[in-house]
């Protein structure tokens, strides 16, 4: 695989929409990122291609169609009524409705789908609009509308591909996807995310009918620790399935300076994962997923596409590319105090080494005697 066959879906959705002024997700990240990769020429022509709005149909390969027509219709009227709220779950603090509550999810979904298609004949694609792991066929929850890593999944098993791997290194386990694909033969789900966090899912006993390998981890996670879970459970799992192609869900909210886990990784990690992964299938696609601190979202999903794509990760920032992220403003940056320099001058963390827990190293050994 090589690294001109790396492509980059995104939206100028994302630069113009938001949950909500007291949401999570009020800030801005598949804008940053896009800006970040602009700044640093990292969209060679043929490589930024623009996501299309998967239609409903399309979405009803997995989602009910009373579900979609009331995510429409949340949209056309601004509200959703009680009943709607209770039954589909529109409407709610962590799944409000504001303007384009149809549309950018949607506009998710259809770049995820495009995605299955354009890797068919191998490469990599990086969606980081996409990664929506909670969403349910009839319901919204965890901040997801639309479930768009199971529409990738299902658009890569459409087009005659299979097995596939999906990897999941959220801080939140994915219990979306590990509902649509429990006990499944083709497809293998390995989720690491924190133990004892919403939604309170995905032990390490629960293996989804054989399809899944959780592996919950202790608040603190760091590098040494997540390298140990990527060359003894991660690779290893991808490894005996022989995947026609790998989906990995790299949610940026297992950073350390994330407000949302208490883990404490770099980002270096995740660029670690991906490249890792590349060279385990023909065919990689890499969604987003959680994080709710624009400067590290933007650095780590713009070091990401950076990696795939085969660019050298700069030791400082050019001038234009620091001006992105200067220009970013969050009311909950270290409390009210200003940001690290770094924020700004870097997409590379220093790294977060440490021991390898003995509660970790217990779970790896109970998950390789499956």
């Amino acid at each position: 695989m090589t690294a001109t066959q790396a492509r980059f879906i995104g939206s100028e959705v994302y630069r113009g929409s938001s949950y909500g002024a007291w949401h999570p997700l009020r800030i801005p990240r598949v804008s940053t990122v896009m800006d970040l990769a602009r700044a640093l020429g990292w969209f060679p022509a043929g490589t930024y291609v623009t996501s299309p709005r998967a239609k409903p149909a399309a979405l009803e390969l997995w989602h009910t169609p009373d579900y979609i027509r009331a995510l429409q219709r949340a949209e056309a009227e601004g509200a959703v009524k009680p009943a709607t709220r209770a039954r589909h779950g529109l409407g709610t603090t962590a799944n409000p409705v504001f303007p384009q509550v149809f549309r950018r999810p949607a506009t998710s979904a259809g770049g995820v789908m495009l995605a299955a298609e354009l890797v068919l004949h191998g490469g990599v694609v990086h969606v980081p609009g996409g990664g929506t792991h909670h969403a349910f066929p009839d319901r919204a929850g965890g901040f997801c509308y639309i479930n768009d890593p199971v529409l990738c999944l299902l658009a890569l098993r459409r087009l005659g591909l299979g097995p596939l791997v999906y990897v999941d290194i959220d801080a939140h386990h994915c219990d979306g996807v590990e509902h649509a694909f429990a006990g499944a033969g083709d497809v293998r789900l390995i989720s690491v995310h924190e133990e004892r966090r919403w939604p309170f899912t995905g032990a390490l006993e629960d293996c989804a009918g054989g399809a899944a390998f959780n592996l919950p981890v202790p608040r603190g996670l760091n590098d040494t620790e997540m390298r140990a879970i990527l060359h003894e459970l991660i690779l290893p799992r991808v490894a005996e399935l022989h995947p026609q192609a790998i989906v990995l869900q790299c949610g940026a909210d297992a950073v350390d300076e994330d407000p949302l886990s208490r883990l404490q990784l770099s980002n270096n990690a995740h660029r670690e994962i991906a490249e890792k992964l590349r060279d385990m299938a023909p065919r990689l696609v890499v969604l987003g997923g959680g994080g709710y601190n624009p400067w590290s979202v933007a650095r780590l999903w713009t070091g990401v596409w950076g990696a795939l794509s085969g660019q050298t990760i700069p030791e400082r920032l050019p001038p234009v590319a620091e001006a992105v992220l200067r220009a970013l403003r969050w009311d909950r940056a270290r409390g009210g105090k200003a940001p690290p320099e770094h924020w700004f001058t870097t997409l590379a963390d220093p790294p977060r080494e440490g021991p390898v827990r003995a509660e970790i190293r217990a779970r790896l050994d109970t998950l390789a005697r499956r």
